[in-house]
């Protein structure tokens, strides 16, 4: 049976713009406009999205359906600025 990854591509997606959002346009507004208020927004709204991204990614790991370089490979591209696009692009191709 096909593993059904739509889910953690989602995820991807979300966590990755997450990470953009906080960086290119929350940190900029904390330090340089003088507004820390759109860190505070941005921030846990990014975190709760990274860590739903790793449980989705481990679980599927779990369940034998991502292999270990696949799972290091997300795990670090959640990290990097648009890490997790190169990812779900990557690793999470659609096979028809």
């Amino acid at each position: 049976m096909k593993p059904n990854f739509s889910l953690l591509r989602w995820s991807a997606l979300f966590e990755g713009s997450s990470l953009i959002l906080l960086l290119a346009v929350a940190m900029p507004l904390k330090y340089y406009a003088d507004f820390p208020e759109a860190v505070k927004i941005i921030g846990p709204i990014h975190g709760i999205l990274f860590l739903t991204f790793l449980v989705l990614l481990f679980s599927h790991t779990v369940k034998g359906e991502l292999n270990l370089a696949k799972t290091l490979a997300g795990f670090f591209a959640s990290f990097i600025p648009f890490g997790t696009f190169i990812f779900k692009a990557k690793a999470l191709k659609e096979t028809a």
